[in-house]
């Protein structure tokens, strides 16, 4: 019974890293994050997969052991054992079957958890992939801004959001002069100010 309490306390823990891994996720929009998540997942699943493999064995234990029992019972039926004996026999069975039962549940709850833990790894390659996209574009962004800037000689300011500003650069990318402009200032009044400043 001290193995089987040990056995609902791991899959205690287990249940409680999933959630917790659950959490980390949707918290999280960090590349590493996700990886190191993903072989937290992998490890888990891993882990799962060898309590899987232990309740399989014990389950045939308990099996054989049910089967002895069975044996056992019917040896003592032909010599025509007490009925205490005979009662105590098939008590000693009931449990075996009982924990074999709870074994057989807590093997659910596992495969339950491994099918969840796939989907939380494939959702998490998915999320990797997305990074890697995102990474991409942000890097051709750049490209794109410094050929901008290369030939017009304008660096945009995107930290400042309520207006239109930037700077004037030289060919070697030090900063001459600043502009700013409301956001309601037409275009092409932009442009043209812009252009007699270069």
């Amino acid at each position: 019974m001290a193995a089987e309490t040990g056995k609902r306390l791991e899959v205690g823990e287990v249940l409680s890293f999933a959630q917790d891994l659950v959490g980390v996720l949707r918290a999280s929009n960090d590349r590493d994050a996700h990886a190191q998540t993903g072989d937290g997942a992998r490890m888990l699943l891993s882990a799962c997969r060898s309590d899987s493999d232990d309740l399989e064995r014990e389950m045939r234990e308990y099996q054989e052991n049910i089967r002895c029992c069975k044996e056992k019972i019917d040896k003592a039926k032909a010599e025509t054992i007490s009925d205490d004996e005979l009662k105590a026999l098939q008590n000693k069975m009931e449990e075996k079957l009982q924990e074999e039962k709870e074994l057989r549940q807590e093997l659910r709850v596992l495969h339950d958890e491994l099918d969840n833990l796939d989907r939380q790894r494939a959702s998490i390659e998915e999320r990797k992939d997305v990074v890697k996209k995102k990474k991409k574009d942000l890097q051709k962004a750049e490209r794109t801004l410094s050929m901008c800037v290369s030939v017009t000689n304008i660096m945009p300011n995107f930290e400042d959001q309520d207006k239109i500003s930037g700077y004037i650069v030289d060919r070697s990318g030090k900063k001459i002069e600043k502009f700013d402009f409301e956001k309601t200032t037409p275009l092409v009044e932009i442009c043209d100010k812009l252009w007699r400043k270069i």
